[in-house]
């Protein structure tokens, strides 16, 4: 069987690559393992974790916020098993609905293992047969796997990672968590706020490294707010787990004294590694670095200019959406288009509650390379729609260059603030500056307006609204 260009997996940006692919006129096809398509953000990663976080929300709400606007409740209870149920039912919609596109634009779907038998050729190992494939164009695009050192005793019951996190269906009493990132900030959050006691060991100094300072520490002290305990600066030593609990064994960075703590689960999450496994890749000759990623060249070539390699599997941020663009970006390339892809724009979130979203570089950044700049903050609140719907934690950063006045980052915590940096990305994209950003009309009252007075701040004005 041949086709124009054969995309191995079907998460974010397999999925993405095949139906631009198509609709670029290329004969298509996708590779899965797994029989359902939409890879770990649609089935073990962004969507469910998403529901669950929506779910413990909505009942953190009810808990503790229903009361002061005049809702009064009885015996409330968190049903576990019922927001599994829905979370389940949210994944099955949306990998239905990828499947529904694939049948759309005419992409022929190959299930099993896809191994590289040349450079221009695979096999597709399924349950009861194996397909040979031939392509003139090949996208790798098959994610990555959580981190699971050996001392850490990962065994998917008591020593969890994240795919085994959204699958707990009753309520655990305490819960610890390695890894103050994304991943464990928003599964801690979900269990946080249905009661769990929750713990978190990070080795950095701080959560959320890489992000600005300012606004990871604004949102420690929300989520300790909701009884998330912090051990930062400490190394993991050992975990263990037995048929009923998990004990975790950790020090200081600079001391010996051994501390533990029992836990119904201890769930990693340190990051996470390109999956390259049984792909064949040094069959073909194509290169990784020292971390196992892919080696691209800007057009996310590999050594082979046929074999294109996006998402998990190569440098950058593990995003769902950095993926989506970059199989957008190498579709059109194949197609001899002049697509652009500016990395700095590529927002990031974490969905905990209050949100946090950035865009652009960090001041520690910004220092580093010597380039001068000027700030402006303004918090939730101070906002009058923030205090309207009790949402007043949290601020929006807004870092301009010094002399130009162009916007170098957007940085902030609090309500949606998912949904608001899209106006800052917006923005930067078109390279505009504080004062364009300040001078844009924003709706009345609208946690919107946080980000108008970030702007003026920036631009050395006072806030004019409350």
């Amino acid at each position: 069987m041949k086709y124009d260009v054969v995309i191995i997996g079907s998460g974010p940006g397999g999925y993405v690559a095949a139906i631009r692919c198509s609709q670029l006129g290329m004969k298509t096809a996708i590779i899965e393992k797994y029989n359902t398509l939409g890879g770990t953000c649609l089935n073990v990663g962004c969507i469910p974790s998403k529901a669950l976080l929506d779910s413990s929300e909505h009942y953190h709400n009810a808990a503790h916020k229903f009361a002061d606007h005049g809702i009064q409740l009885k015996s409330l209870k968190a049903d576990l098993k019922q927001m599994i149920a829905r979370k389940d039912s949210v994944v099955s919609q949306t990998c239905d609905g990828v499947a529904y596109l694939m049948k759309k634009n005419k992409i022929d779907v190959h299930t099993g293992h896809g191994t590289f038998v040349s450079a221009n050729k695979l096999e597709v190992a399924g349950k009861d047969s194996t397909t040979e494939l031939e392509f003139d164009k090949a996208i790798i695009a098959t994610g990555s796997k959580p981190i699971t050192p050996a001392a850490f005793n990962y065994d998917k019951k008591r020593v969890i990672t994240s795919t085994e996190a959204l699958n707990i269906t009753s309520i655990p009493k305490k819960m610890v968590i390695i890894g103050a990132g994304v991943i464990g900030l928003e599964l801690g959050s979900v269990y946080a706020r249905i009661g769990t006691e929750v713990e978190v060991i990070e080795f950095q100094d701080r959560i959320l490294t890489g992000m600005d300072k300012d606004v990871s520490k604004d949102l420690q002290r929300s989520l300790k707010k909701i009884g998330i305990i912090f051990h930062l600066g400490h190394a993991v030593t050992q975990v263990k787990g037995t048929a009923k609990n998990a004990t975790i064994e950790f020090k200081k960075k600079d001391t010996e004294e051994i501390q533990k703590i029992t836990a119904d689960y201890c769930l990693i999450a340190i990051g996470r590694h390109a999956y390259t496994e049984n792909l064949g890749l040094e069959t073909i000759g194509v290169d990784t670095d020292d971390r196992g990623r892919i080696i691209v060249n800007d057009h996310l070539q590999t050594s082979h200019s046929n074999i294109y390699a996006i998402g998990d599997v190569i440098k950058g941020a593990m995003l769902a959406h950095k993926a989506e663009e970059e199989g957008i970006f190498v579709a059109e390339h194949m197609s001899g288009h002049k697509p652009h892809l500016d990395y700095n724009l590529i927002p990031g979130v974490v969905y905990t509650w209050p949100e946090l979203s950035v865009v652009g570089r960090t001041e520690e950044q910004l220092k580093e390379a010597g380039i001068e700049y000027k700030v402006g903050k303004f918090p939730m609140k101070a906002l009058g729609r923030a205090r309207a719907s009790t949402d007043t934690e949290g601020l929006i950063k807004v870092i301009a260059h010094k002399d130009t006045d162009e916007i170098l980052g957007v940085h902030m915590v609090g309500a949606r603030a998912a949904d608001l940096i899209m106006e800052a990305v917006a923005l930067m994209e078109f390279r505009a500056s504080a004062e364009d950003m300040a001078r844009i009309s924003h709706p009345h009252p609208t946690y919107t307006e946080a980000i108008k007075e970030a702007a003026l701040g920036a631009t050395g004005n006072r806030y004019i609204h409350i």
